[in-house]
């Protein structure tokens, strides 16, 4: 049986007992993860495809090694520009193999709608309070400029044109 499933932006095929290199994945050597964002299992034509991803179940892996990929070369280069820079890069990445892959439960799934409810409601007492505030400070903003334009209400001067006389 084999399993699709996604981790680090990226999506791997794989049965039990291969190894992978994954995105790095915090973790120590020995730790157990479930990936739960699984959306193909399968074996010939017993196939399920998941809409995104399938329930109850995820892929069960231990994690056999942290590290870093071989050195890349880095090259920006913008011709007739006299611009070239050069480097090099070591992505981290984490080495697990797969130990089951199947029907597990997910205990940490209530936990996570939990506290979305409480950041939620916590979100929306902060959006009341800054427009309580923002209404007190156009209220106070409307006085203001009322009490200018009452200022400014000076008689303008007649300004009086002096013809040119014109030569002759």
């Amino acid at each position: 049986m084999y399993a699709v499933f996604r981790s680090g932006g990226k999506q791997y095929r794989g049965t039990q007992g291969d190894r992978l290199k994954l995105e790095k994945i915090q973790a120590e050597e020995g730790a157990s993860i479930n990936f739960n964002e699984v959306i193909l299992v399968g074996e010939g034509a017993d196939v399920k495809i998941g809409k995104p991803y399938l329930k109850d179940i995820s892929v069960v892996a231990t994690v056999l090694r942290q590290g870093k990929s071989k050195k890349v070369p880095v090259v920006k280069f913008k011709r007739r520009q006299n611009y070239l820079r050069q480097g090099t890069h070591r992505q981290f990445f984490t080495e697990v193999e797969i130990t089951a892959i199947g029907d597990q439960k997910i205990p940490e799934a209530p936990k996570k709608a939990a506290t979305k409810k409480v950041a939620k409601k916590a979100a929306t007492k902060k959006v009341a309070k800054k427009a309580a505030t923002k209404k007190v400070a156009k209220k106070a903003a409307t006085k203001k400029v009322a009490k200018k334009a009452a200022t400014k209400k000076v008689a303008k001067k007649a300004a009086t044109k002096k013809v040119a006389k014109k030569k002759t």
